[in-house]
């Protein structure tokens, strides 16, 4: 990040600052019982508000879909690869893996997707960073996990994933392999400069994805996954899930059209969502809400 804005501007100086979040800090419960707003970015924010730093890089699937106050997009980057890995004990893939085996993640995206396909698993939450993930299936706590390849390859572990999946057979998050980078509202001088690192298509492509998700009020951790590409014919086609956390259900709807503004971008994931709406989404992600306060209060008693 600091590089691509020295490139741009090369007398800009920057200083890098990390922050431990919420969701880096409760490291053994499971997303989603935790809660579903801000769990990676809201002490960033904060520390943008405040001032003790000028932008703010996240991942943009971790980035709420409501306008966090005082703060703007300013950038969003070019995209890692998107798609699932799979790492497996015994270098099985998902096909491979015997009946019953214990797969962990803590989405419920990934959850209800591996559940559409292997309805057999034992699908077991799990919690910690990805080395510690990768670890975990090394010493048999687990038969396999599923991590964004991505995340596998900035760690330089992809070589450890046994397989990748095509994001239309797992779809997955809303804005999965982007980076997006906030600065302050009304800091005209900071939305200029990254400005010039904006890549405008995946910008595009990455909000008609989150559309999907803000309209139907999924919340970052739902069973939803949006994924938008480019076509050669210059058109935007995204194809997006929802699914059941609890059985092998799952709901599907893509959609194709040029796109060339914000306001094209929405169109397209508007248009996407109400299809799933009309074929049982909205139902679907508010069944996932209740299994997930019904899981968590057996937990508490």
């Amino acid at each position: 990040m600091a590089t691509r804005l020295t490139s741009a501007w090369p007398r800009l100086r920057v200083e890098t600052r990390t922050f431990e979040t919420t969701g880096d800090r409760v490291a053994d419960v499971p997303l989603p019982r935790i809660g579903d707003r801000g769990l990676f970015t809201r002490d960033i924010e904060d520390a943008l508000r405040e001032g003790a730093i000028d932008i703010a890089v996240h991942s943009l699937k971790d980035l709420p879909t409501a306008p966090s106050e005082g703060t703007v997009v300013g950038a969003v980057l070019d995209r890692a690869d998107p798609r699932e890995a799979l790492v497996s004990r015994n270098g099985l893939t998902l096909a491979g893996l015997p009946r019953g085996a214990r797969v962990g993640t803590s989405s419920l995206r990934r959850r209800a997707q591996l559940l559409a396909l292997r309805p057999d698993l034992e699908i077991l939450d799990v919690r910690g960073n990805v080395p510690t993930r990768v670890d975990k299936v090394a010493r048999g706590d687990y038969d396999a996990v599923l991590l964004a390849s991505a995340g596998l390859a900035r760690l330089s572990l992809l070589d450890r994933a046994v397989e990748l999946f095509d994001t239309a057979t797992i779809v997955p998050a809303p804005g999965q392999g982007a980076l997006a980078v906030q600065t302050r509202s009304g800091d005209s001088e900071m939305t200029a400069i990254l400005g010039a690192i904006d890549d405008q298509q995946v910008r595009l492509a990455t909000l008609s994805e989150r559309t999907v998700l803000g309209k139907l009020q999924g919340g970052c951790q739902a069973p939803l996954g949006a994924f938008a590409d480019w076509r050669s014919d210059g058109q935007l086609r995204i194809v997006a899930v929802v699914g059941a956390v609890h059985e092998a259900r799952l709901v599907r709807a893509d959609a194709s059209r040029p796109v060339s503004s914000t306001a094209d971008a929405i169109a397209l994931g508007e248009t996407v969502a109400d299809e799933l709406r009309a074929r049982g989404a909205a139902e679907m992600l508010a069944a996932a809400r209740e299994w997930v306060a019904a899981v968590s209060a057996g937990d508490r008693a």
